[in-house]
């Protein structure tokens, strides 16, 4: 399996999904650190890649989403931004939205 067909099986099963440094409880770069933080505190449930554990994902991610810093948040597949678009998107009341189906990613 290529890289893009397992980065595309990934968004496939898991509606929301975080590419980050480290995982949830042991962020290990403050920008993963203040996004896992933004999505706890909406509440939906999502899934991570610990992007350290697997170099395929940390580097094909990068020409695939076209993003070249981490951590990479998507919703239903959909690149919605890293951690300043998902921290002003929680203090404005988008990400909830977005995360429980009620507006779309732009």
């Amino acid at each position: 399996m290529s890289i893009n067909e397992r980065i595309a099986a990934q968004l496939k099963d898991n509606p929301v999904i975080l590419y980050m440094k480290g995982t949830p409880d042991f962020p290990q770069c403050g920008f993963s650190g203040q996004t896992v933080a933004a999505l706890k505190a909406v509440g939906k449930p999502f899934a991570f890649v610990n992007i350290f554990e697997d170099p395929e994902i940390r580097e094909g991610l990068k020409e695939y989403s076209n993003w070249p810093t981490y951590p990479q948040l998507y919703v239903n597949g959909e690149l919605v931004g890293g951690c300043d678009i998902v921290v002003e998107m929680y203090n404005s009341g988008e990400l909830q939205k977005v995360l429980t189906g009620e507006g779309d990613a732009e």
